[in-house]
């Protein structure tokens, strides 16, 4: 058993139910502990005109928690589960779990908790965990089918993924069994854009007459950034992809019929406390139809 558990929070709604779903496949797959955490807002914090008035009980033993109770009556007679243990934390949500996010090796998250507004697709505990988490998170939307469904799609910048990334993308594949579909974009040429009414205005567009130079030079640099995971796992099927499109545009359609689909989070953050997640992932996790995992880059020696 690896030493660092999965972890998934819960807080009794749909969303949190279904990332709990695929946090025990997951542990199960990597023959891990699932550590399942419910945090309790500390309202001392969020309201400091109360002072010193303690609002929140003792802490609850794991049996008397009514969501940990409603997750034991989910998993009660199922076979072939992983170890499963319980924790309660107080405090924000969002700092608690990016905290725990040190002493894990995966953080799977619902695309948003019983508090968040219907009309977000992505609450701001997800969201923080995301951009902040020392671990890669797993989003799980309510249109997820299945832990093991599909292929693993990466969206790769030859120039910019890190290695860690490529590696969680290989290793995922592995041990599902299923294909890797590298997806590595450039932007739609001019011509393409003036048919569509676009302005063409040549900031992030290319030339038509451009596009199979430039095809060409990105099969290369794939290929070169590829070589050393396909020769370290020669039992993954690599599918490569490349095409004039929008990043996002591009990875959302492919996760239509994805298992998960794999992004790398920036190296460079406006502070310690920023949300920024990157155009391309903060849009696949918006609007992704599978699970989205976004792999933090491995932090500098």
């Amino acid at each position: 058993m690896e030493t660092l558990p999965v972890i998934t929070a819960v807080d009794g709604s749909d969303h949190s139910l279904k990332a709990l779903e695929w946090a025990l496949a997951a542990a199960r797959a990597r023959g891990a502990e699932l550590l399942v955490v419910h945090v309790r807002t500390d309202h001392t914090k969020a309201f400091p005109m109360l002072g010193s008035v303690p609002l929140l009980p003792p802490a609850e033993a794991e049996a008397e928690v009514p969501v940990f109770a409603g997750v034991r009556e989910l998993l009660a007679g199922r076979e072939n589960l992983p170890p499963v243990r319980y924790e309660t934390v107080d405090g924000s949500p969002a700092a608690a779990l990016v905290e725990l996010s040190t002493r894990a090796q995966l953080l799977v998250l619902g695309s948003r908790g019983r508090g968040g507004f219907t009309s977000l697709l992505l609450g701001s505990v997800s969201r923080a965990g995301t951009a902040r988490a020392a671990c890669p998170v797993v989003v799980v939307p309510p249109t997820a089918q299945g832990e093991g469904l599909g292929p693993v799609v990466l969206g790769l910048a030859p120039d910019e993924t890190s290695d860690v990334v490529l590696e969680f993308a290989f290793e995922e594949a592995r041990r599902r069994g299923a294909p890797l579909r590298i997806v590595t974009t450039y932007p739609v040429p001019l011509s393409t854009l003036a048919l569509a009414g676009g302005y063409g205005n040549g900031t992030d567009a290319v030339h038509a007459s451009e596009g199979p130079s430039i095809e060409a030079d990105l099969g290369r640099a794939q290929e070169h950034r590829l070589r050393p995971f396909v020769a370290r796992y020669p039992q993954v099927t690599v599918e490569r992809v490349i095409a004039a499109s929008d990043a996002a545009g591009r990875l959302v359609t492919a996760s239509r019929n994805a298992g998960l689909l794999v992004v790398g989070r920036h190296r460079r953050r406006l502070s310690a406390d920023s949300l920024l997640l990157g155009s391309a992932a903060n849009a696949v996790l918006l609007h992704a139809h599978c699970p989205v995992a976004v792999v933090p880059p491995r932090p500098a020696a």
